[in-house]
């Protein structure tokens, strides 16, 4: 299983976009992924976004639910 199986292109959506579409579907609807460094994480995210460092993405694509859309930040 490869990266372009979680990924694929998409338009960008602004933060309040997300939010939308999170409040309208729920975050259990959806692999809400921020890749930031852990300090950025702390400093705020998303609710129900899981903190996957985009350096460890690659070797952590198992713990994403193939089934849903992902969205990554």
């Amino acid at each position: 299983m490869g990266l372009f199986d979680f990924f694929k292109p998409v338009s960008a959506w602004t933060a309040e976009e997300v939010l939308a579409f999170l409040k309208e579907r729920g975050a259990d609807t959806v692999n809400l992924v921020d890749v930031r460094q852990p300090g950025e994480y702390e400093g705020g995210h998303l609710p129900g976004a899981r903190l996957i460092p985009i350096a460890e993405l690659g070797d952590r694509l198992h713990e994403l639910d193939r089934n849903k859309p992902t969205i990554t930040y």
